[in-house]
């Protein structure tokens, strides 16, 4: 399975110290140089910018052209990373892109790519048996600072039937 990764499921995952939970459920993450940059170094000094370089299971593919960013931009009111995400996904094709920006998610829908974010990471991880307390998992997350909607968080526990938050 190919899987392409944008920036905040990196973070998000690292934040809580589980970005070992992308090489269980994936084996391989596809990067662009733009989430690189926003991860490793714009975030120096975080836990994502710490992880990551020490991920071999991780591949960081080229930056796109700048003429292909700014054409892009102007066509879609997102940052790099997403962009360069979604070019990615398509590029290689990819089998999902993980991503958590609404817009971006739509894009790549309309691309034909399968999306995932980090709440449904963390919930196929809790249904396969590599995460033992999803309940626990979303509350570091918000204790994290991670901005996630709380129905969004009480929908997938509910979905497991889990107590809400």
């Amino acid at each position: 399975m190919i899987v392409v990764s944008n920036s905040s499921p990196l973070i998000c995952l690292a934040r809580i110290g589980r970005l070992d939970l992308l090489r269980t459920l994936f084996e391989h993450i596809h990067l662009a140089e733009e989430v690189w940059q926003e991860v490793v170094v714009r975030g120096a000094g975080r836990p994502a910018a710490q992880a990551v370089p020490c991920a071999s299971w991780i591949e960081v593919h080229p930056a796109m052209p700048a003429t292909e960013l700014l054409r892009r931009r102007g066509l879609y009111p997102l940052g790099a990373g997403e962009l360069a995400t979604v070019r990615l996904a398509q590029s290689l094709p990819a089998d999902l892109a993980l991503l958590d920006e609404r817009a971006a998610r739509r894009l790549a829908r309309a691309s034909g790519v399968a999306v995932m974010g980090c709440v449904g990471l963390l919930e196929t991880a809790f249904r396969r048996g590599f995460l033992p307390d999803l309940r626990a998992s979303y509350q570091r997350l918000l204790a994290e600072g991670i901005w996630i909607d709380t129905r969004l968080l009480n929908r997938s526990l509910a979905a497991c039937d889990l107590p809400s938050l």
